[in-house]
């Protein structure tokens, strides 16, 4: 099977790319380092030509609101239009849980309307919504600034080989034209989960859990960032996830 990965070196990409190739694919990879633009379009259609599976991993390089919104209407035009062209059989996007509840983030403003286009573009699709990844702890942690006030909501995350794994499984199987939900084995509050992050690490702030506290700008109920219903489960949890990062550090 000929597949197209649009962010194949990226963190989850070369993941994924590694795993296809290792199941005997042929296996093209998209980013600007390659010659291939989904922003201009050069180089789309070449790659494209037959193709049977495109997975589509992008990010945008700016979290500014509008920027965010451009980056993935502009990509995700470009994508679809010369999927349409090739004859795609499958378009699988990453996307993140509780996205459609998100909206007053610009962040997630962009991931919607990514969305969108796909339902509406006529190439048979799976989106695959992801918690979030184990990788973006302390990220999430420092965007609470100095009081440290994160969202007491839950979270259930997954590790980036996790994800790579259900990725590359659903590419290869039919499309489901819908969404598929796939997060890691354990459920907790974001701000006993970062606590823990930092109590391992030997970091001695200490979270303060506010259940009005925002999630980039967004406000969140309890369950709006785990799966509701049955999801696809990483077998990787925090302390595994932990002690193979390295980040973890002994008194």
């Amino acid at each position: 099977m000929k597949i197209l990965v649009i962010g194949g070196t990226g963190r989850i990409g070369s993941k994924v790319v590694e795993r296809l190739r290792a199941a005997g694919h042929d296996i093209v990879i998209a980013a600007p380092s390659t010659g291939i633009d989904i922003i201009s379009g050069d180089g789309l259609d070449a790659a494209m030509a037959g193709t049977d599976v495109v997975i589509d991993l992008a990010n945008s390089p700016s979290f500014e609101d509008a920027a965010v919104l451009a980056f993935f209407q502009t990509a995700g035009r470009n994508i679809l239009a010369a999927e349409a062209r090739a004859g795609v059989a499958h378009h699988a996007a990453l996307s993140v849980v509780g996205t459609d509840k998100l909206a007053a983030s610009g962040y997630f403003r962009g991931k919607i309307a990514q969305e969108a286009l796909i339902r509406e573009s006529g190439v048979a699709y799976t989106i695959i919504h992801s918690t979030q990844f184990f990788e973006f702890l302390p990220g999430i942690i420092q965007s609470a600034g100095e009081s440290l006030r994160l969202p007491t909501a839950l979270v259930q995350p997954i590790s980036a080989d996790d994800v790579a794994d259900a990725v590359a499984g659903v590419a290869v199987q039919p499309p489901v034209n819908g969404v598929v939900e796939i997060a890691g084995p354990e459920r907790a509050s974001m701000a006993e989960l970062a606590q823990r992050f930092l109590d391992r690490t030997q970091d001695p702030r200490r979270v303060v859990g506010d259940a009005q506290a925002p999630y980039f700008g967004a406000p969140l109920q309890e369950d709006t960032l785990v799966p509701v219903g049955q999801a696809w489960l990483g077998r990787q949890g925090f302390d595994g996830w932990l002690q193979q990062s390295g980040l973890a550090r002994t008194p």
